[in-house]
């Protein structure tokens, strides 16, 4: 062993001063550049060095890390493991122990420097020559404070985070906008243009001009608009209402044509399937009609739910229907039964929010009322139970994104926010607030970009919350059964 080397470990061992004890004041003026807003990195401390004695006549520090370890405090303080705190941490690594990371891809392979002995209590135990402690790669002329592979790492690519805009990018009054959990009066067509039922009127706004019509007045009859929803096309929009009809109005011609008698109380939910319309009722009924021939083609009237029916989805394959009602159940009908082939009895509160995946097939997400607050998602190939999230608020509606593998759930009781998620990791992506009032009311733009949601705060708020961008990795989900072949 070289006398003089054992001597300065000796002396930094006793608290005297050493050439590698000045080492951690050369972060300082680096600490600035790595701190975000949204959190803090700091650098862990060097709590002892340890001598170990080696069979060869070469000498090791063990350098080991306390419980405040770098890797912690520079990865999993990050939000959603940042690249930032994985930069932070490789640079510090080059820097404190050698480990010549120059792309953020080789902290993997670098991780092959790191040993667990069984007898340490330490989460990570780094073992470097003395030789890497001493060379360095910086020019004796750079201007930087840190080495030659530090700075190709600093100029490493990143992949660019996403980022949701907190605040609405536009805001339309809605007076009389109903403050009532089992209606649905907004809906967003093919053809960008908005529906709103407003008290006894429906509006039509126009995305593309900003025009507002007054399609209809239902209260020359005494009665009020419960429910609005736009065909596939977006040239007909059907209107459920408080005395349990269903009219069919032609927008184009801003004409009634036709008037479906059949539910004896207020019809809350309504579904297209092509020509098809399902309507769901506070009398617990569920009628499919075809518009095109309504008085020749029998209704299909579906029994199920004890209660009021006060959500309704047809899968995007146009073959099961879902529905939900204040019974806190979630059916599934398929065409040609009445009665249902699946039922979900988990959620202990009326079921409102229903979302088919339009990424995987059979996937459907449900969301219960104030008193379950959860958000369940369903194999209906298997009929067996996937995921659950307890959200912490009411769940009031459920959109898919139509290119990535997210979706968006809008809350009530108590915190009216608007949740962005990722599937299936159900990471938050990000929290919208601004509704004062239950966020009752959802619909996708017909570019799957943007929503607008409604509340009884009578305000509806436009968000930009999707990507366009369709995602380019393919779902390797066991319910993706289009993209296997057998």
């Amino acid at each position: 062993m070289d006398p003089d080397y054992q001597k300065r470990l000796l002396r930094q061992h006793n608290g005297s001063p050493s050439p590698y004890s000045s080492v951690r004041s050369l972060w300082c003026p680096l600490l600035p550049i790595f701190t975000t807003p949204a959190f803090s990195l700091q650098l862990a401390p060097f709590h002892r060095l340890k001598k170990t004695a080696m069979a060869t006549d070469s000498f090791q520090v063990a350098v080991e890390l306390n419980g405040n370890n770098i890797n912690n405090r520079g990865v999993d303080n990050a939000p959603d493991n940042s690249k930032d705190g994985v930069a932070y941490n490789c640079l510090l690594r080059n820097e404190l122990l050698g480990a010549g990371i120059e792309d953020l891809k080789d902290h993997q392979s670098d991780e092959r420097r790191v040993l667990m002995p069984k007898e340490s209590k330490n989460m990570f135990q780094y073992r470097v020559s003395r030789r890497s402690l001493e060379e360095s790669d910086t020019s004796p002329y750079s201007l930087s404070p840190v080495g030659n592979k530090s700075q190709k790492l600093l100029r490493s690519p990143r992949k660019a985070v996403r980022k949701i805009s907190k605040i609405p990018f536009k805001v339309l009054d809605a007076p009389e906008l109903q403050d009532d959990f089992y209606l649905n009066l907004v809906d967003w067509s093919s053809q960008n243009v908005l529906s709103v039922g407003l008290g006894s009127c429906v509006y039509l706004w126009s995305a593309c001009t900003s025009q507002v019509t007054r399609l209809c007045d239902l209260s020359v009859d005494g009665d009020s608009v419960t429910s609005v929803s736009w065909n596939e096309r977006g040239n007909l929009v059907a209107m459920g209402t408080h005395k349990g009809y269903v009219q069919i109005w032609d927008v184009s011609t801003t004409k009634k044509i036709n008037t479906l008698e059949g539910h004896t109380a207020r019809v809350g939910a309504l579904a297209w399937n092509s020509d098809v319309l399902s309507s769901g009722s506070r009398d617990r009924i569920i009628l499919q009609r075809d518009i095109r021939t309504p008085s020749v083609v029998p209704e299909r009237r579906l029994s199920g739910h004890k209660q009021e029916v006060c959500g309704l989805k047809w899968s995007p394959d146009h073959q099961h229907l879902a529905s939900g009602g204040n019974d806190n159940k979630l059916f599934v009908w398929n065409m040609n039964a009445t009665t249902p082939v699946q039922t979900y009895a988990e959620h202990v509160a009326a079921v409102k929010a229903i979302a088919w995946s339009p990424h995987q097939h059979g996937l459907l997400a449900s969301g219960g009322g104030t008193a379950d607050r959860c958000i369940r998602f369903w194999n209906t190939l298997t009929g067996q139970p996937l995921q659950c999230v307890d959200t912490g608020s009411q769940v009031c509606n459920l959109a898919w994104s139509k290119h990535s593998n997210e979706l968006v759930s809008t809350h009530g009781y108590s915190q009216n926010q608007i949740l962005v998620w990722k599937y299936p990791s159900l990471v938050q992506i990000a929290k919208l607030t601004g509704h004062t009032f239950r966020v009752l009311y959802l619909a996708n733009s017909p570019d799957g970009e943007s929503i607008v949601t409604g509340a009884g705060d009578e305000t509806l708020r436009f968000w930009n919350v999707f990507s366009k961008t369709r995602s380019t990795k393919e779902s390797k989900s066991v319910l993706n059964m289009f993209t296997r072949i057998r």
